[in-house]
């Protein structure tokens, strides 16, 4: 019954609703802000040329980039990518493409609002993100519980049993791990680490990231030059298969836009309103909202562009033909065919750090959701924690196409309510980045200060950018 339900909502939602709503956002977005993910692309990394800078009340602009990469880096990069080409062909990789493209605009909105509309808590921290953009800049209360209660249920309770899942198929796949015991294990690791709470969440992924992001790059690229004959004909298949020239009329072109746009905005998230949460706790450098939105832009490129696509090349060029595998099994297979039977142990060893990281930072995530649902206190939390633990537990031997069905309907409930809300800001956003691009084209370094005035029309925390 729940599974019938579940199915009903998410083939409404996002047959009908979600893609064309994200495809709007992405658009709207890229002109209003005059095509800043093309006009600035390489401003995005000059950014984080100073982003270990912080001033004690936030974590710095790398570890907020870290952390939300730690949750866009998970199994949607390795897993999430075999799922999109299993059920859409090669030509959902494309797709995965151009929702990122499009949605480097929506991340950088969404992150630079956060920044604009953030407070400093009573322990003297940064907070924000789409609840707290909602209930000053738009003054509505009902809008940011109700965000706060989708983040919650989705970030707290339906993603991180997903990447939980992959961890413990990986391992039984390669050691013949019970995925119970592999479970158990899980659940101990995420909860020394989350105690420590956001900045000690910041502190893991700025280590983890790195390391593992360029340890995967570098296997990919391995297998990319051993196979450099057949990349230029894995490019021409994913772009044929994306509008359907080779599989006209039998419907696989309507599977390769759904699932490449399902999975994008899964590993990405932009839209999504969960990197926001990450992006507000930052101390920016520039000091100004935008310089977040720069480094959550640089994040959904480095996600989507860069390890989705190493992932899709170690599948196309493995030879193996599709159907016969699914889920992160396939990536296994796939990589092993390429290197010899260590493949399959690295790509276990991957999906460990890379869903672990996810879980660790998705807690972050739905802990900032608390205080909007009165939660913020020791039961609260202390309820909260014990069955984000638990259904991490559950994830581990759980039904994976189960586990995916919610997480979609997760990702669908929470990116309806943040777009329509980032859409309703448009003007303050505008304001503020046509104020850095001043800076900028100026010669100058980036400062955001407002007047008595400015932060009463913008309806800011007081103090917090008239400093």
């Amino acid at each position: 019954m729940l599974d019938s339900i579940v199915n009903t909502l998410n083939g409404f939602l996002w047959g009908n609703v979600l893609i064309p709503l994200l495809v709007f956002c992405g658009l709207w977005f890229t002109v209003r802000l005059a095509g800043i993910q093309f006009r600035h692309f390489g401003h995005m990394f000059s950014v984080m040329k100073n982003s270990r800078t912080t001033d004690g009340h936030g974590i710095s602009s790398f570890q907020a980039l870290c952390t939300t990469l730690a949750a866009r880096v998970g199994t949607g990069n390795l897993m999430g990518v075999a799922v999109a080409i299993s059920l859409g062909g090669p030509g959902a990789v494309f797709w995965m493409w151009v929702i990122a493209i499009i949605g480097m605009a929506t991340a950088f909105a969404e992150s630079a609002l956060a920044q604009l509309y953030k407070i400093e808590d009573e322990d003297g921290n940064f907070r924000g993100g789409p609840a707290f953009y909602m209930m000053k800049g738009l003054k509505s209360p009902a809008m940011a519980i109700l965000f706060s209660v989708c983040l919650l249920v989705g970030y707290g309770v339906v993603f991180s049993p997903v990447q939980a899942n992959s961890i413990t198929d990986a391992f039984n796949g390669s050691y013949g791990i019970d995925p119970l015991y592999t479970g158990i294990a899980l659940t101990i690791f995420t909860g020394v680490i989350i105690l420590g709470g956001l900045k000690q969440i910041a502190k893991f992924a700025e280590l983890a990231v790195p390391f593992m992001g360029v340890a995967y790059v570098l296997v990919a690229l391995m297998v990319i030059i051993v196979n450099i004959q057949d990349v230029p004909a894995a490019f021409a298949n994913i772009f044929s298969s994306a509008f359907g020239l080779r599989e006209a009329g039998s419907g696989l072109l309507g599977a390769a836009i759904m699932n490449g746009v399902k999975r994008g905005l899964y590993s990405n998230e932009a839209g999504m309103g969960s990197a926001p949460n990450a992006a507000a706790a930052a101390t920016p450098f520039p000091h100004h909202p935008a310089s977040q939105g720069y480094v959550q832009m640089l994040g959904v490129f480095m996600d989507t562009i860069v390890l989705c696509t190493c992932t899709a090349l170690i599948i196309l060029l493995s030879g193996i033909p599709l159907g016969q595998e699914f889920g992160i099994k396939l990536t296994q297979q796939a990589l092993e065919n390429q290197v010899g039977p260590w493949g399959a142990d690295f790509i276990a060893i991957a999906i460990f750090f890379f869903g672990f990281t996810s879980m660790v930072a998705n807690y972050a995530y739905a802990e900032n959701s608390l205080s909007f649902l009165k939660l913020n206190n020791k039961m609260g939390r202390g309820l909260f924690i014990t069955a984000y633990l638990a259904m991490i537990l559950y994830g581990s031997v759980a039904s994976l196409g189960q586990l995916i069905a919610m997480a979609d309907l997760g990702v669908a409930l929470m990116t309806i309510v943040n777009v329509i809300a980032i859409v309703m800001l448009t003007k303050s956003l505008v304001t503020v980045t046509k104020d850095y691009n001043e800076h900028i084209d100026k010669g100058e370094t980036p400062y955001f200060k407002v007047t008595e005035e400015q932060e009463t029309s913008l309806r800011l925390t007081k103090g917090i950018w008239s400093k």
